[in-house]
């Protein structure tokens, strides 16, 4: 069968296509081949994408100064009404791939989706429903809303009070979590991490990303803590994981040093403190996996309220030198653990990892408009 629900995405930060395939995999546990995911900025422009990007992640990673102001004129009204303009082989791409899919509705992981939408709408050449799914947090740029759509899907009630407080129809939105990969749905209770109280050693995950200041430092410090289990995921930089696997050989206690890994969700749950910047996908992954997060680095704009949200909820830590990374794990497993235990306990209510699923449901309730339709009737009504 062809595919019914299109859901767009872009390779602009961890989050979009993080959240894409979690939800595709969501819609296709059920009917498989009913959901596709597809980047048109990828597909339409390859080698001008692969160039925007790298400048983007060059920005925000060695220039945050630059990208705050960058994030702020985005914010602006008319900002992607005017953008969409230079998006032509952009729109051609996308014009062609619906007629070709058909489908019966198309969720957004992408804020920049709604205005092509909207400007194909206006032309008479669109009327498919059409969902975003918001990846940020409370600090959320107007691009997710100023276009327009059928409905939003916001990952919490904090996000959810600033879009209605911008003017957004309360009726459309949907706070459901952020949509995560299903690893954490199925392995709930299953692959766990041992309590603090029974007095196992604490044990932190560091997860250095791109552009992550003080690495070699924070990862220096966390090793001479001789009585934590270290695991420290560096990605594909071989000269720093040489240098940290000839320090972790000399620890008496296990210390693990992983280049780029697949394996974040289970380590998130089987370790009790990860250190790392507040990227969308990580913070929401640590949320459902009730992992209790130490950022040590925020990007600014979006990766603030990422942050913020942590903070507000008493989840977490912000702690961006090596030294105050290591004053707030100490302070977290101190006095038997107390501090994380309080971390945890905040975690608790916050995390859903059945977001997805809960997404995909209501997408299709939606689109079908039968609200209190089973999963089993949603489905049917795909095939």
């Amino acid at each position: 069968m062809r595919p019914r629900i299109l859901i767009m995405t872009a390779a602009y930060g961890e989050g979009h296509n993080a959240a894409a395939n979690a939800l595709a995999t969501a819609f296709n546990d059920d009917v498989p081949g009913t959901a596709l995911v597809v980047d048109v900025f990828a597909l339409s422009c390859p080698r001008l994408n692969a160039l925007i990007r790298r400048a983007y992640l060059a920005t925000i990673n060695g220039t945050p100064r630059l990208w705050r102001h960058a994030y702020a004129w985005m914010d602006r009204p008319g900002f992607m009404t005017s953008g969409v303009r230079m998006l032509g082989p952009q729109m051609r791409m996308l014009e062609a791939i619906i007629a070709r899919e058909r489908p019966a509705a198309i969720c957004s992981t992408f804020p920049a989706y709604a205005a092509l939408f909207k400007k194909l709408a206006r032309e008479g050449r669109f009327a498919i429903p059409h969902f975003n799914i918001v990846t940020d947090s409370i600090s959320i740029n107007s691009v997710w809303w100023r276009p327009g759509c059928d409905g939003w899907f916001v990952p919490n009630e904090d996000s959810a009070e600033v879009m209605r407080a911008a003017g957004v129809d309360p009726s459309r939105l949907h706070v459901t979590g952020f949509p995560v990969t299903p690893y954490f749905r199925k392995n709930e209770g299953i692959v766990t991490r041992p309590e603090l109280s029974t007095g196992t050693a604490p044990r932190v995950l560091y997860i250095v990303n791109s552009g992550t200041r003080n690495a070699e430092a924070t990862a220096r410090l966390l090793l001479a803590e001789g009585d934590w289990e270290i695991t420290c995921t560096v990605g594909r930089d071989e000269s720093l994981r040489a240098k940290l696997l000839g320090l972790a050989a000399q620890r008496s206690r296990r210390a693990e040093i992983l280049g780029w890994t697949d394996q974040i969700p289970r380590l998130l749950m089987t370790h009790h403190v990860v250190v790392s910047k507040a990227g969308g996908a990580t913070t929401q992954e640590a949320i459902a996996a009730r992992c209790p997060m130490v950022v040590n680095q925020v990007v600014p704009g979006q990766e603030e309220g990422n942050c913020e949200l942590l903070l507000r909820h008493g989840a977490g830590a912000l702690a961006t030198t090596p030294e105050a990374v290591l004053a707030a794990l100490r302070a977290a497993f101190g006095d038997g653990g107390r501090g994380w235990s309080a971390y945890r306990s905040a975690l608790e209510p916050m995390a859903r990892p059945d977001a997805a699923r809960t997404i995909a449901a209501q997408v299709l309730s939606l689109v079908n408009g039968g609200a209190g339709q089973s999963r089993a009737g949603l489905s049917a009504a795909l095939r």
